[in-house]
């Protein structure tokens, strides 16, 4: 097929690299002329493993890039992967996806079939009320539209996208308020699963074929699902750290249980991203929209926000570290990016600043990201070089070189002190006079 991907973020940029590799002719759009640029000459314009060896494959070639709506009509099918980012009271912004709809529309007007579709996370009814009128002004019902959210993880999204846990295809014609079997066709449900044909032959996951508002509800429940159940896990692990046990060798005993399992059971200093944060937030500034009190999500919600200063208050029994250098090890959010969005990172060198501390960061690639909160930030090269003559050091992040410190590295520390808010130093393999190690929940 011949597939236009409106947006090259995270998700646009994988998902048209991906397309590429399974053999469709991809044209990428975006606005940012330096993005396009990067593409076509085979450059990815983000981090993402397993992203830069398919668009150096790719780029300028099966994969191109362009600024210029005028060549989607051309192509068999649109996503749409635009941002959704939140306004100051939860809800999402619609204001780029709505634009984008809105030139896709006057692209098409003379086609004459052609299918567009949703990729980026709404709350339930914009698709159907909001994006497809704007969209159809121009071409009508010559233009299908459909919903198919995204399961990607930053730092795994490739890996994600070839290997899913499900595919979620949202149509007009599906779903409780659709007309279902009696559809004579549906060709957004057709296009999709000739898009993704080479993906059903390999994996054959389990496909869900569904309504648009259900499409996009079912995005907001997966991530709330998975923000309360570590926000729980966090909780249980500050109590289980109250009693002076180990919220890890428990976290092991209860993921055995098959109702619960194994996953997203790592206690710690809390998730971010822009997924979780944003999507959890919507989804209770949509239900409180509607007049219901979403009381579950939003504790989820204020346990993840006073995780950072539960490290601090850990860190401020050992240390006074007025004038102390502290090191911070891990600035993006996870592990596999440079994405620094609602990094746990940022309240907690807000905090080391607010007591008076210097700061000296490490992270592999998510430094220069973070300077756009932090323009004066003091940063290392290495991990062993951040925490080499610190008074303290603090673990934000669970990069394998951070992982990987040794007694050596450890033991050139002022004063050994660590709060380790990921897990990722084991204290039993360092021997260091004078160690005095702090896990979060543990």
């Amino acid at each position: 097929m011949h597939v236009s991907v409106v947006g090259s973020g995270y998700v646009g940029s994988t998902i048209a690299a991906v397309f590429a590799d399974w053999g469709h002719q991809v044209t990428a759009v975006d606005v940012d002329e330096d993005i396009v640029d990067a593409i076509n000459g085979g450059e990815a314009p983000i981090h993402e493993p397993g992203l830069d060896e398919r668009v150096a494959e790719h780029g300028g070639d099966r994969l191109r890039a362009t600024t210029d709506y005028d060549e989607i009509p051309a192509t068999d099918i649109t996503f749409l992967a635009l941002p959704t980012p939140s306004r100051e009271d939860g809800s999402i912004d619609t204001s780029i996806i709505e634009a984008a709809a809105e030139a896709l529309g006057e692209a098409l007007a003379d086609v004459d079939e052609h299918v567009a579709i949703v990729k980026s996370t709404v709350v339930p009814g914009t698709t159907e009320n909001v994006l497809a009128p704007l969209v159809k002004a121009k071409a009508g019902d010559r233009v299908s539209v459909g919903m198919n959210p995204e399961f990607q993880r930053e730092g795994t999204a490739v890996a994600d996208f070839l290997d899913p846990d499900k595919l979620v295809f949202g149509t007009e014609a599906g779903g409780a308020n659709g007309i279902g079997e009696d559809a004579e066709e549906d060709r957004a449900l057709d296009a999709l699963y000739e898009v993704y044909a080479p993906l059903i032959e390999a994996q054959d996951p389990p496909i869900v074929e569904t309504g648009l508002s259900e499409a996009e509800f079912i995005k907001y429940a997966n991530n709330a699902f998975l923000a309360a159940k570590v926000s729980l896990i966090n909780d249980l692990g500050n109590v289980a750290k109250e009693f002076d046990v180990d919220a890890y060798e428990v976290a092991d005993a209860i993921g055995l249980d098959d109702r619960i399992g194994e996953r997203f059971l790592r206690s710690g200093v809390g998730w971010g991203g822009s997924c979780f944060p944003k999507d959890v937030k919507a989804i209770i500034a949509a239900a409180e929209a509607k007049g219901y009190d979403p009381a579950v999500l939003q504790a989820a919600v204020d346990l993840n926000d006073r995780q950072p200063e539960r490290l601090l208050d850990l860190l401020d029994r050992h240390l006074d570290v007025e004038g102390k250098t502290v090191a911070v090890l891990g600035l993006a959010f996870k592990p596999g990016t440079d994405d620094v969005r609602n990094s746990r990172a940022i309240p907690v060198i807000e905090g080391l600043e607010a007591r008076g501390a210097e700061i000296v960061a490490y992270d592999p690639v998510a430094v220069e990201n973070m300077r756009e909160h932090f323009p004066d930030l003091t940063a290392a090269d290495s991990a062993a070089a951040a925490i080499e003559g610190a008074d303290a050091a603090v673990v934000t992040t669970d990069w394998d070189e951070i992982e990987a410190l040794d007694s050596a590295a450890v033991g050139g520390m002022a004063t050994p002190v660590i709060v380790d808010g990921r897990r990722a130093i084991d204290p039993a393999i360092l021997d260091v006079e004078g160690l005095v190690y702090e896990g979060l929940t543990w």
